[in-house]
């Protein structure tokens, strides 16, 4: 039992931060009206959505070392929630609102959005950065939300009945 409480890394610095921006996030994505993704979708990028960010943390702060959450050697319950809700609940709001017409106007605005929340992560003591950079980051957001998740919004619309 110990061993456990250990490994949730109940005790790392500025933990509330990135677990009170899951929970938030995380009830926006299922509480908020359905506009353009329904609950099949919303299920699917959830899924997909967490498992790329999760071979994303392996490459990016495992393997290559980049970054840090918590303890650098231990995944607790920060870095659990974080990168199972974060991301997907983003992508699920992104892609309720998402238009043609609106479409650079929300990139802009969910690329500020995760730079932010990457920024206050870090200024909390929660996430550290090794080898990394925040600007970095802008033009793999802008990459997301501009190409990867409307192609990802695409796909799953295929066989919808």
């Amino acid at each position: 039992m110990e061993t456990l409480i250990k490994n949730l890394n109940l005790e790392a610095k500025g933990l509330w931060l990135p677990i009170t921006i899951s929970i938030i996030l995380l009830l926006v994505a299922l509480l908020m009206p359905k506009k353009n993704i329904g609950w099949r979708e919303l299920y699917i990028t959830m899924g997909v959505i967490g498992l790329v960010t999760w071979v994303a943390d392996g490459i990016f702060a495992r393997f290559l070392d980049l970054v840090d959450f918590g303890h650098p050697k231990i995944s607790g319950i920060g870095e659990l929630i974080t990168y199972s809700f974060v991301p997907s609940s983003l992508a699920v709001i992104y892609l309720n609102y998402l238009n043609q017409a609106n479409r650079w106007k929300l990139v802009i605005i969910f690329t500020l959005i995760s730079i932010l929340i990457e920024w206050s992560v870090v200024q909390v003591g929660y996430m550290k950065l090794t080898h990394w950079n925040h600007l970095f980051s802008i033009p793999i957001f802008i990459i997301v939300y501009s190409i990867i998740l409307p192609l990802h919004f695409k796909l799953i619309q295929c066989n919808k009945d």
